[in-house]
């Protein structure tokens, strides 16, 4: 039983209620997304991750070393390799050989959408429509990605799999939240300046694989941006790493201190060792759409967080601070640092990336602040923002 309710807030749309107390650090649900995806970059650089959960599927020590790009760094405590009990069950699905963690994933891909949408054969084939698709994105699309049409091309086979398609399409409207006006800053920020001519080049493109009549009421031109739209504005990240789960692991080992200063002195040289070829992308990346979590609007003062502690999709939403029966369950769309920055500096992340003015607490005590941004750099992009827009 969840302990919430899902409200229609006047003048700012869904929220999400606690319907009791919940505790600082409590688990107020878990979810499952409705669908995910890994980036299509973060594939093709060889981020080895089921195709179904995300969970990694590589050792602690072939992920350092194809990280480092050095196939002689060592990692020590291999006996706490996140990966090591899970090797045993990697397997892959037998016709298109894509590599799924376990059984139980291949066996819920083949449920769920894997039957019509595997390629076979032709999964390599470079002129196949879906991979045509795939291709076409990545050129509009470059890291750090924020979204992939593969979470398109999921739904796609989830809709043409699915036996009670009504239901199906009821779940995917009820992401669909867009305000008049918003589409072009959405497609603007996932696709970049030039967006009107990429958007009409992967229309052809998606049109052009998906060409079947079962799937005419997705390949009108509104119909795709709208799909467009659920997947900039509802997706969320999702980040796995077994070297991170091994840092976490080895971190809370019962050491003698001089052991744990060794110890993390190791771990800071294996991350300057990575951080040297790899850069700042160190994890299996992607994104989902979650019926639940999607519905948590944003706050520069969130009480609760979003958090994947089993290493795969599964996302955990975690209590921060104490709620109370009543108040509205919120959520940062921000890091730590972007939170600690000036009004004007959040709000232009949010506005861009998210297409909404935050009227939180922390917000309104603060409009009195100069709109200048926490580098005291002038931005003029501020200038048309317009404060009637949706605002959380």
């Amino acid at each position: 039983m969840n302990h919430f309710e899902i409200r229609e807030i006047p003048g700012k749309g869904r929220a999400m209620i606690a319907t009791k107390n919940f505790a600082a650090n409590e688990v107020i649900f878990e979810e499952e997304p409705f669908v995910s995806s890994q980036f299509s970059w973060n594939t093709a650089y060889g981020y080895a991750a089921c195709d179904h959960c995300m969970r990694p599927l590589e050792t602690v020590l072939q992920n350092v070393r194809r990280l480092a790009s050095d196939p002689k760094v060592e990692v020590p405590l291999l006996q706490h390799d996140p990966t090591a009990a899970w090797v045993a069950q990697f397997t892959h699905c037998p016709r298109c050989k894509v590599s799924y963690c376990s059984e139980d994933c291949l066996m819920e891909a083949q449920k769920r959408y894997h039957r019509v949408a595997c390629m076979g054969a032709f999964r390599l084939d470079d002129t196949h429509p879906i991979n045509v698709l795939n291709e076409t994105w990545k050129k509009m699309h470059y890291p750090p990605e924020t979204g992939t049409i593969m979470l398109i091309v999921r739904l796609m086979a989830m809709y043409q799999q699915s036996a009670k398609k009504s239901e199906f399409l009821e779940q995917l409207q009820s992401f669909q939240a867009l305000i008049v006006n918003r589409e072009q800053k959405i497609y603007h920020k996932m696709l970049g300046e030039n967006f009107e001519n990429q958007m009409e080049q992967l229309y052809r493109a998606f049109c052009h694989a998906f060409a079947g009549e079962e799937f005419a009421a997705f390949t009108t031109p509104d119909a795709f941006k709208t799909l467009m739209g659920i997947m900039g504005t509802n997706s969320q990240g999702i980040a796995t790493s077994v070297l991170a789960q091994w840092v976490a692991k080895v971190s809370d080992l019962p050491l003698p201190e001089a052991d744990k200063a060794q110890l993390d002195t190791v771990i800071d040289e294996i991350y300057a060792k990575v951080g040297e070829f790899a850069g700042e992308f160190l994890n299996n990346e992607g994104s989902g759409l979650y019926l639940l979590q999607s519905k948590i609007n944003h706050s520069c003062v969130p009480n609760s967080c979003s958090t994947f502690p089993y290493s795969n999709d599964i996302v955990v939403l975690k209590a921060l601070t104490p709620i109370q029966e009543g108040d509205e369950i919120c959520i940062s769309y921000l890091d730590e640092c972007q939170l600690e920055r000036s009004r004007h500096s959040r709000h232009k992340v949010l506005r861009e990336n998210y297409i909404f003015v935050c009227q939180c607490p922390k917000c309104r005590a603060q409009a009195s602040d100069p709109d200048e941004t926490s580098d005291e750099e002038d931005d003029d992009e501020m200038d048309d923002y317009d404060e009637d827009d949706d605002m959380n």
